[in-house]
């Protein structure tokens, strides 16, 4: 199927109660849409990140109770898995759609990223302070983002890549949220665009090693 976008009820599937009737309506309904999406923008994002990318569609296998909040495709070059890695993703959840950069718990190089992250910091943070919108979000399933770029220091920018090791759940996630009101009326194409612009920011970090 092509990529038609996201609805109003495409959202609400994350009101729906219960384990098993969310996570079945996420598997038939938004599934589907973010394989599609994620087939689309594979180019995309091997030209971004300079080599081959694979998609890496949601499953919440590890969860059993309680129902997933968000969903999402992830981007990595890895075709076994993107957790271990930095990966861009695009998420959906009850008030939003967020494109974001992520380096999670399970970074396989945490330490190296970061000092590379620092070294690089100085150069990086004014321009990733000057792009409109971009923002730091504290956990990966935030719907809201903790504080936007333009609103830190250079140097508390930099400083961000020092939540990757603050804890064993330490993790850096930059990007973009945009209101599932707004992305409701959004075409097809101005989901990849808004993809391709944000990644392409963050494509620094990204290629971190």
């Amino acid at each position: 199927m092509a990529f038609s976008g996201f609805t109003p009820a495409d959202f609400k599937v994350f009101d729906i109660d219960g384990f098993t009737p969310r996570l079945e309506a996420i598997r038939t309904r938004i599934r589907p849409k973010l394989e599609a999406i994620g087939r689309d923008l594979l180019p995309d994002v091997g030209r971004i990140a300079g080599d081959q990318a694979f998609a890496h569609v949601a499953k919440h296998a590890r969860r059993t109770v309680n129902p997933p909040d968000d969903t999402w495709v992830a981007f990595a070059l890895d075709k076994r898995g993107y957790k271990k890695h930095c990966h861009f993703k695009i998420a959906l959840s009850r008030g939003a759609v967020r494109f974001l950069f992520e380096a999670g718990p399970e970074h396989a190089g945490k330490k190296r990223w970061v000092s590379s992250w620092k070294r690089q910091g100085p150069k990086l943070a004014p321009v990733l302070r000057r792009a409109k919108g971009l923002a730091w979000f504290k956990n990966e399933h935030d719907e809201s983002p903790t504080a936007v770029l333009a609103d830190l220091s250079s140097d508390e920018v930099t400083r961000l890549g020092d939540e990757l090791v603050r804890a064993r759940d330490g993790q850096v996630v930059l990007g973009r949220a945009v209101s599932a009101q707004e992305a409701a009326r959004w075409k097809p194409r101005d989901y990849a665009r808004a993809a391709r612009e944000t990644f392409q920011l963050l494509a620094p970090l990204y290629r971190l090693k």
